[in-house]
């Protein structure tokens, strides 16, 4: 069985449990703590990075990049047939989400009001570009989730508990995206690639109160249920 080396609250992670829920593939995942990592991890992931896969032949894959498209090789894809030049767009966007991950980390840990819109534009500038290409058809590419759709599932999900928890919509101004985020979230695929605690854990560092968005003055619309029970202002 596949072994996955993991962080809870990590979104790199998540994009490769996320792709191996939609595969329907078996795997462990066994987590470590990023602020003392062991040495047995440090010597089979060459850049200390999670997430790591162990292979059933026991090689250690790093780069979560790396390691989707591995899963993509030993399981049937998620949008068969496709073309050489389909496969390159698909890799392309779904670039275009990880590379955002940390973007996204750092803007959530933003100390005060000037700092998070200042990275949230960096977003913005992301969610854009989507916005223009989403099918319209129900996911990304068609009617089936696929490769980009996982990629970008982390980001989506992470906007949506911050939307929840503290009020602020990371897509507020993209229709076409928060539909898509609706949509993907409704096939249980985020729930199902993170640990239990994982909101838990994500609340508790992203909305802290040493960050604005835990600070409770970040509410894009004071009627939402959630500024109406104190969460958010």
């Amino acid at each position: 069985m596949l072994k996955i080396i993991s962080y809870k609250i990590c979104p790199f992670v998540q994009r490769v449990t996320a792709m191996l829920e939609a595969k329907q593939m078996p795997y462990q995942i066994d987590y470590i703590s990023l602020k003392d990592k062991p040495d047995w991890f440090l010597e089979i992931s060459p850049n200390g990075q999670v997430p790591v896969l162990i292979t059933e032949n026991g090689t250690a894959l790093f780069e979560s990049d790396a390691i989707v498209e591995y899963i993509d090789e030993i399981a049937p894809p998620l949008h068969p047939a496709l073309s050489p030049e389909q496969k390159a767009i698909e890799r392309a966007w779904s670039y275009q989400a990880s590379k955002n991950y940390l973007v996204q980390c750092s803007t959530m840990r933003s100390h005060d009001k000037a700092t998070l819109e200042e990275r949230a534009e960096k977003l913005d500038a992301l969610f854009a570009k989507a916005e223009k290409q989403i099918s319209g058809e129900g996911f990304f590419f068609g009617p089936q989730p696929g490769n980009v759709d996982m990629a970008w599932l982390p980001l989506l999900h992470r906007a949506d508990i911050i939307h929840r928890h503290a009020g602020y919509d990371f897509v507020k101004n993209f229709p076409t995206v928060k539909a898509w985020q609706k949509r993907l979230l409704a096939t249980g695929l985020a729930e199902k690639s993170v640990a239990e605690d994982f909101e838990e854990l994500f609340v508790n560092f992203y909305l802290s109160d040493q960050t604005y968005l835990g600070s409770g003055k970040c509410c894009d619309s004071p009627k939402e249920d959630v500024c109406k029970t104190g969460a958010c202002c």
